[in-house]
């Protein structure tokens, strides 16, 4: 039971586009044909150099604070976009995570980046997201139809827009 919560909190999670994951086959899983650049730092997106960044678990312990918070945030990746590295999902505790996109679609991440521990840095921002999203992100994820059918609420939930990644 617990890791189908873990599983709907993950499919839940907001903040893709549509489009931005619509590739699929052989082009899908080609790193340069996703978007996939690392920076001359080796992160991806804007250079990230860690100072100080904030926990996430402990970022989400005050969702008011957390509404509007720029800086930097520091957890554990839980998944990642696997049609096209466009989005992943940070481990927030107590079986929660936080999705991550990233500014503009202006770059992308690897697919295995599960377990890594990164730093993000951008803005967090609380917002609603509608049924047609999570049902698209549920069908991404491999969710059953009863399981996509069972979606019939929007929700709210911290999301976060990232100029740049880097794996620590």
């Amino acid at each position: 039971m617990h890791m189908n919560k873990l599983m709907y909190s993950l499919l839940m999670a907001g903040m893709i586009s549509f489009a931005a994951c619509g590739q699929s086959g052989e082009e899908a899983h080609d790193e340069k044909a996703s978007g996939v650049e690392q920076n001359e730092a080796g992160g991806y997106g804007k250079v990230v150099t860690p100072d100080n960044p904030v926990a996430l678990t402990d970022l989400m312990d005050d969702m008011d604070k957390a509404n509007g918070f720029q800086g930097q945030v520091t957890g554990t990746v839980v998944a990642s976009c696997q049609n096209k590295g466009c989005w992943m999902t940070l481990d927030g505790g107590n079986g929660q995570t936080m999705m991550v996109s990233f500014k503009d679609y202006g770059f992308f991440v690897p697919m295995d980046m599960a377990g890594k521990q990164v730093v993000i840095e951008g803005i967090a921002e609380i917002r609603t997201v509608g049924v047609d999203e999570q049902r698209h992100l549920a069908q991404d994820g491999g969710a059953s139809e009863e399981e996509i059918n069972a979606i019939t609420e929007e929700k709210q939930e911290l999301s976060f827009v990232a100029d740049g990644v880097v794996v620590i």
